[in-house]
Parts: C-alpha cells; sequence; structure tokens
C-alpha cells in the first residue's frame, strides 16, 4: 500500500486506542434498541383493548372463533403482543370489507401459510367487489319524485309503490333501482301493466342471479387459466361478460320467439291485437 493510501485509510479506520474505546465491555452493555423494547411489550387485556379500541368483550370472541392467537398465560393473567395488535388491525381490515369473523378466520389461516399475502387478498377482494353497473338506490324527496312522474297518468305513483319500484320513506322515498324504474315508467308509457313488467323483471333477476352465480364458480374453479396477468384479464372479461350476455339473451329470444310462431302459440298475440282493436 503506498503511502498515500495508508495515509487516507489510517484517516478512514479508527486507531487500536479509539476501537478498544469505543467497544463496549463487558461492565458495559450495549442500549437496547427502542423498537425492539416496544416489540417485546406485554400487554393485559385492558390495555390491549386501549391501544387497539376494540372492546375486550370482542378480542374474547375473536379468540373464541380462532382468528386471534391465544395470549400467553402466567399466573391467572393472560398477555398480549404486537402480534395481537397487528392481527386485530388486520381483522378490523377485512371487517370493513363485509367478512364475518369465520371467514376473516380462513383468510388469516391461508396468509400464514403462505398461499397469499394479506395485501394481495384485499387487491384481489376490492377489484372483485367494484360495481358493475352505476346505477345504486336512490332517496328521492316527494318534490323530486314527483316531478320524475309529471305528466304521467294519475294513480302512478301508488301503483309504482305497490309492485316495489319505490318505497315510502317518512317524507321521502327509496328508489332501489332509479334504472329498473326507468324501464317501468317506459313500458308503463306504451301501455304495459306495471305488475306484469315487475313480474318480467323478477324472473329476469332470478334466472340471471342463477347464471351469475354459476359463472362465478366456473372462474373460480377455472382461476388457473386465467392467463399470468388475473388482473388485466378479470379487466376484460368484466365488458366481454356483459356483451356476451347481451348477445346470447338476444339470440335465444330470437329462438323462443320463433319456436312460439312456428307450434302457434304466438297466435295469441294476434287475437289481443284483434280484441284491442274493436276496443
Amino acid at each position: 500500500m503506498t503511502g498515500a493510501a495508508n495515509l487516507l485509510f489510517g484517516a478512514m479506520l479508527p486507531s487500536p486506542e479509539m476501537a478498544r474505546e469505543r467497544a463496549p465491555t463487558p461492565q458495559e452493555p450495549t442500549q437496547p434498541d427502542a423498537s425492539a423494547h416496544a416489540a417485546e411489550r406485554e400487554l393485559t387485556i385492558d390495555e390491549l383493548a386501549e391501544q387497539t379500541r376494540v372492546p375486550s368483550r370482542t378480542i374474547r370472541f375473536y379468540q373464541s372463533e380462532g382468528a386471534l392467537p391465544k395470549p400467553t398465560i402466567r399466573g391467572r393473567v393472560a398477555y398480549y403482543s404486537q402480534v395481537h395488535v397487528e392481527r386485530l388491525a388486520q381483522i378490523t381490515q377485512l371487517q370493513d370489507r363485509g367478512l364475518r369473523i369465520r371467514a376473516i378466520r380462513d383468510v388469516l389461516e391461508r396468509t400464514a401459510k403462505g398461499e397469499f399475502s394479506l395485501n394481495e387478498w384485499i387487491g384481489s377482494h376490492d377489484q372483485l367487489s367494484s360495481p358493475w353497473a352505476s346505477d345504486r338506490p336512490k332517496v328521492m324527496t316527494e318534490a323530486e319524485l314527483g316531478a320524475e312522474l309529471a305528466g304521467r297518468r294519475p294513480g302512478l305513483l301508488g301503483e309504482l309503490t305497490r309492485v316495489g319500484a319505490v318505497e315510502r320513506r317518512g317524507d321521502a322515498y327509496l328508489v332501489e333501482s332509479p334504472a329498473r324504474l326507468g324501464l317501468l315508467l317506459r313500458l308503463d308509457a306504451v301501455g304495459m301493466p306495471l305488475h306484469t313488467a315487475e313480474g318480467a323483471f323478477a324472473l329476469m333477476q332470478k334466472q340471471l342471479g342463477r347464471l351469475a352465480d354459476d359463472l362465478t364458480a366456473y372462474f373460480m374453479k377455472n382461476a388457473d387459466a386465467l392467463g399470468d396477468d388475473v388482473d388485466t384479464t378479470y379487466a376484460e372479461l368484466r365488458p366481454v361478460s356483459l356483451e356476451a350476455v347481451r348477445l346470447v339473451f338476444a339470440r335465444e329470444m330470437e329462438r323462443s320467439q320463433r319456436s312460439a310462431t312456428e307450434s302457434g302459440a304466438a297466435a295469441v298475440l294476434t287475437k289481443h291485437k284483434r280484441q284491442k282493436a274493436r276496443r
């Protein structure tokens, strides 16, 4: 090593005397890390409840359901650790997403086994829970609903209430599905009785509900076929599914109506039109 290098590294490295001064002696223990001390701190159930703002009774319930690890018992006192603090925070995260405690327990057990991380599960849950339609329940004042029905036939509001399209809530109305209300009004405008239109909607909801359940189960069973980028595949699957339902339903309606015509069952429509014309 050159003299310049010796000078440089000599300035960077402590002398033996300095090293001895800096090194802790057996009689001089190093100071414990504050964060490690905090992580090792034990809490009673009341202290845990105060820190996490989860009632002690709820903590015991989580334990009984297997969602929260058992505490360490010394004497007659149960002691909890930072592990319990973190687990309670995770339980709260999952409860905010609508999961019940047994489902939460199952998710946390699977994350503990390394099947997926909690953040990965939350990301998938949030994606699957995002709305497919903008149609959401709406509370309307009497004036707002009156404006919506302005110019329409008398007694319409009462009929809409009877078929469940609107629900009186004090001095306001709850419209469970504004889009559905709009479709009912369109059919009412061309003379279809509301109870008939609502019956058709109920039939569609029943059958399409089964289809939605079956398709969800089908894709969950065949998750391996969704490709490497599941998020991208799912994002594309949503609009494709809606278009596919529209396409298949249109073709099936064509088939069914053609069959009704060929069998003579559609003659009832011709008879009905003739009776209407005579009135």
